[in-house]
């Protein structure tokens, strides 16, 4: 596997003539199921899918993580049919293993034809900058669409990272793709079987953040860098962000606190002031659905003043998208523990993991609104016909009586009031009360989740 660290493998069917090598491979600190994609085609004949299948059912039946690093141009056109059947098995392959073992696919290359949906079932995805994806190449969008296009333009790594949401991560080379992939599983268990990794720290799980106390500006409306409280929080201030370009109104990474591995998910004010929309929905939802599925605690930092209005976003589903957030967090069952720092309104506060949702430990900063709607706007739909200087009235007596999260707090919608320099603290000391947690859920065959 190239830029893999030296080590001897154990291969798979390697007496078998074809574009792909499979076998056991070292990543980082982790053994894992590694294939790759090379020849100078690059196209995928039927005996490659059966590769491929090989080691995701070896992967699957010991569970080890899959690491595949990917490059093709399609099915092989002198197998016909058969390999177009090649790359299909081996995309079965690879949903068989979905929430059992952690799946990292890199594209080392062009990544063309039904090969390139294989990167969308994988949890996480990097690409090397010159890499490029796309299920219709060129001529095709070209002929249908009378519109020429070049490859960078139509699925280049900077398209994945910032329209479509496919790359996790862009790194300049397969070396730097490695790094990127050992730094992903070292956050997560080999399985779902397993716990994911207690990491020894010289960082105080106790430690006081004083500087939150200044990251919120004066102004209720003035934007910040949310990730600046989550790097805050974290053992030794280091975050793991993950699709960093796409939907950035919404910031999802791996840290740890405390010791214990988390993903943290968490509204950005920085971006669109922090609101929901249909691509910030689906990127937590698929975020909060994998830390689910390999045992990894949630934290959610909650500002935000609710879903981004539109006709656009409506006509395209924002309701069924929206839902998917909704659907990934209440069917968690990992420890779930929020904070909110500012802004929490309307259905967005449901869906940012509140209490009804099912959240495990709701907290709040002194400085949280927590309620249906802003003063402004309660104030306009409950007293229109008031003057200006009425609503200014109205407008300070609904700040002052509803938007404080003691209030909240004597509701039920969260649990307790914090000092912002015990965030960090409080934290730590839940996520180690929680790493006991376990919760079933009622037998079904699957879920029906509003894809």
């Amino acid at each position: 596997m190239s830029g893999a660290p030296s080590t001897v493998p154990i291969d798979l069917r390697a007496g078998i003539d074809g574009a792909v090598t499979a076998g056991l491979r070292r990543i980082g600190d982790q053994s894992v199921i590694g294939f790759t994609i090379t020849g100078d085609l690059r196209s995928l004949s039927q005996a490659d899918g059966f590769t491929i299948s090989a080691a995701c059912e070896l992967a699957r039946r010991k569970g080890r993580p899959i690491v595949g690093f990917v490059q093709s141009t399609g099915a092989d056109v002198r197998e016909g049919l058969t390999a177009a059947h090649g790359w299909g098995t081996a995309a079965n392959a690879l949903v068989k293993c979905s929430g059992i073992v952690p799946i990292a696919l890199v594209a080392t290359g062009p990544v063309v034809s039904g090969p390139a949906l294989m990167l969308g079932i994988a949890d996480f995805v990097v690409m090397v900058r010159d890499a490029y994806a796309f299920v219709s190449g060129p001529a095709m969008v070209e002929q249908f669409t009378g519109l020429p296009i070049e490859h960078d333009e139509l699925g280049g790594s900077a398209i994945h990272a910032s329209r479509s949401g496919v790359a996790s991560m862009v790194v300049d080379d397969e070396d730097a793709a490695v790094e990127a992939v050992a730094e992903a599983l070292s956050y997560l268990p080999p399985s779902n079987a397993e716990l994911a990794p207690w990491r020894a720290t010289s960082d105080p799980a106790e430690r006081r953040c004083p500087e939150l106390l200044d990251v919120l500006p004066a102004s209720a409306t003035g934007s910040y860098d949310v990730r600046d409280v989550m790097a805050t929080i974290a053992d030794d201030g280091v975050i793991t962000e993950v699709r960093a370009g796409w939907a950035a109104n919404l910031v999802t990474a791996f840290a740890n606190v405390g010791g214990y591995p988390v993903g943290i998910v968490a509204n950005q004010p920085q971006i669109l002031a922090g609101t929901l929309d249909i691509a910030a929905s689906q990127k937590g939802g698929r975020f909060v659905t994998m830390c689910d599925a390999f045992n990894l605690a949630i934290i959610t930092f909650v500002d935000t003043p609710g879903f981004q209005p539109g006709k656009d976003l409506e006509w395209r589903g924002m309701i069924r998208h929206g839902a998917e957030l909704a659907f990934a967090y209440a069917r968690a069952t990992v420890p779930r523990l929020s904070v909110t720092l500012r802004k929490s309104y309307g259905g967005a506060y449901i869906v940012m993991d509140s209490k009804p949702m099912g959240n495990d430990l709701a907290m709040a900063w002194p400085s949280a609104e927590i309620a249906v709607m802003g003063a402004k706007g309660a104030v306009e739909i409950l007293h229109r016909r008031d003057t200006p200087e009425e609503r200014a009235e109205r407008e300070a007596d609904y700040e002052q009586r509803l938007l404080n999260p003691y209030l909240a707090a004597e509701r039920g919608a969260i649990d307790m009031v914090i000092d912002p320099t015990e965030t960090r603290a409080q934290l730590s000391q839940a996520l180690s009360l929680m790493s006991t947690k376990r919760e079933k859920l009622p037998r079904r065959r699957h879920d029906n989740s509003p894809l």
